[in-house]
Parts: C-alpha cells; structure tokens; sequence
C-alpha cells in the first residue's frame, strides 16, 4: 500500500525540479536536452522535457539506460558523463541522476544529454592532423523512444544477437541465461513485457513465466557467458523489479 505522504513528497520534488530544466538547457544551448522520470510510472516516464536531442516528449517511455536503473532499485547510483550514440547516430554525452525521497528510495532520476557529435568529428580530424594514432572504442547504442515496447524490443534484440542463434537452437542454460539478462536490465519491470517477450520468442506465456522463474531461482549456470549487465534487484531493493509487472495487474500471478 502506498503512502499518500510519500507520493505528495516524491511529487514536490519532480515539481520543483521541473522549472530547473529549462535553466540548464538555456546555459548549454541547443545541443542540450535534460529529461525528468517518474519511475512511478515506468511506461510513461517522462514528467518533463527541455530541449531536443533524443526526441523524448512527456507521456514518453524511459530509455533502456534508465530501465537498468530501474532494476537496480534502492541500490541504483548516478551514472555520469557516459557516451551513448541515438539510433540515428549522434554521439551523446549523458548523465542520470538517481532522485531519491526521504527515506531514500529511488523514484525518479534527472537525466542531462550533450549532444557531442560535432565535437568528436572535430576530435578526430584535430587527431589525424596531428598525427595521433589509434581509435577509442566505440559507445554503445541507446534506444530512446516515446514508445516502451521499441526500447524493450532493442534489448531483446542485443541480447539474441550475443547468441547469434534462434531462440529453439539455444540450450537450458543460453535460455535461462537470456532470461536472466533481460531481468537484470529491468525489462520485466514494465507492464506486459511478459507478453511482449513471449511473442518475439515465439514462446507461451506461461513458458516466458517458468524460464524468468527458473532464471531467477537458479543464478548464473556455470560455464554460461556473463551478461555484461548489473546485478538484479532484490525485492526488498525494488518490488517492481523483483515482479514481473504483469503480475501486478488484476490477472493476478501467471504460472
């Protein structure tokens, strides 16, 4: 049961924040976006949006970055000045600020995007200029959308092509494993991704069910490749990590 003390709190700091957004958009100019999450609301995060650099507009989904917050609940961190590239191809510099309450639960975070696009084309021309050799690895894709299902179905699709497999030439353990990464980076969070998971497997329901709760009770199988993510929540961390989100609607528990 929610506490109507702890959600009129949590609702004066994303509103006090709010006006400060436009602020920091104003100081970096149009390279800049800064976006503000109710993790309250995972399909929906997006409370309040300056600036455009990943396309985000309120009513809009969170990004899978901040899904891997998510699952980490209580246990999440800042993560700052990482390097990111849109769908598009923009290089992004970021930051994501956890928002906590209180008591110190996390139910939000302020996420600043620089674009640096420009920036590291004029890096690497200054480089070959001046001679300097050797290349720097290339960041990772972010999927940013308005849309929750497109950010759930990109991890999915980062995880299958790890395996470079279909889903019926996997064994147990690359199945359990496939699972277990997707938990971690707190897809199961969201409302109907059960589902949604289920059908791109081209697997039942109560399948998807029995291998998130095999992959949750058993751990890592030995010998399986790690999976690169951080590590689950814990309910006591994140109930809603710890939950598949369909669990939590009037259907009640799936198998």
């Amino acid at each position: 049961m929610t506490d109507p003390n702890r959600e009129r709190e949590r609702d004066a700091i994303l509103g006090a924040l709010a006006p400060v957004l436009d602020g920091i958009v104003a100081t970096f100019g149009p390279v800049c976006e800064v976006v503000l999450h109710d993790y309250r609301r995972p399909e929906h995060s997006v409370v309040a949006v300056a600036g455009s650099v990943t396309g985000r507009a309120v009513g809009g989904a969170m990004s899978e970055i901040g899904m891997r917050v998510l699952a980490r609940g209580d246990h999440a961190s800042d993560e700052l000045n990482y390097l990111t590239r849109t769908g598009s191809g923009a290089l992004v510099k970021a930051s994501t600020m956890v928002l906590r309450d209180s008591t110190g639960a996390v139910f939000g975070a302020l996420c600043v995007n620089v674009d640096v696009t420009a920036v590291g084309q004029a890096h690497a021309l200054l480089g070959a200029l001046a001679g300097f050799g050797g290349g720097t690895a290339e960041p990772p894709v972010t999927t940013y959308g308005n849309d929750i299902d497109s950010v759930v179905d990109a991890i999915l699709d980062t995880h299958q092509s790890r395996h470079h497999q279909p889903w019926a030439a996997l064994d147990r353990p690359q199945r359990l494993e496939l699972f277990r990464g997707l938990d971690e980076r707190g897809v199961f969070a969201v409302r109907r991704s059960v589902e949604q998971v289920a059908s791109r497997l081209g697997i039942s329901r109560a399948s998807a069910y029995t291998y998130l709760s095999q992959s949750r009770a058993t751990g890592p199988e030995p010998g399986s490749p790690a999976p690169g993510s951080p590590a689950p929540a814990t309910a006591a961390s994140n109930p809603a990590a710890a939950t598949p989100a369909t669990d939590r609607t009037d259907e009640g528990v799936q198998p």
